[in-house]
């Protein structure tokens, strides 16, 4: 048993039992994006986080234990991510990396946005010429420092 196998399992529970990432997030009294990333192996649970998700996913003691163990970050089987979807996000990097990173600095000075002290929205916006995917992320400024 390993963490990549409960992350099976609580996918395959929920493809079966029709549930919603919304859904879930409530249940877990947290933002969808944080309980997706939390769900699919990428977050440490709480004991009362494993516990509920346990309830929900029908998972055995040790299974919930998994959850409560520091993950290893990064979830793509490759460098170059393959999926289409993913694929456009590093595109965007790609395209759009140096700018931000231009931008960021010449706003805020030396040093990086977090992704730990971070967070995310996801939300449809209605277009009529097609919906748009409006994704916001906000991370703490965390300067480099001087020693």
């Amino acid at each position: 048993m390993d963490r990549n196998q409960v992350t099976q399992k609580i996918l395959s529970t929920k493809v079966t039992k029709q549930m919603r990432w919304a859904d879930l997030a409530r249940e877990f009294g947290q933002s969808k994006e944080w309980t997706t990333a939390a769900l699919l192996g990428q977050m440490t649970f709480s004991r009362a986080q494993a516990d509920k998700a346990q309830q929900l996913f029908d998972l055995t003691d040790e299974e919930a234990a998994w959850l409560q163990i520091v993950p290893y970050k990064g979830s793509l089987p490759t460098a170059v991510p393959t999926d289409p979807l993913i694929y456009r996000w590093y595109e965007i990097v790609s395209v759009y990396g140096t700018t931000i990173k231009e931008l960021i600095h010449e706003e805020f000075g030396d040093g990086i946005m977090s992704a730990i002290d971070f967070s995310m929205d996801i939300q449809r916006e209605a277009d009529p010429k097609g919906d748009r995917v409006q994704v916001v992320l906000s991370g703490k400024f965390l300067p480099y420092k001087s020693y």
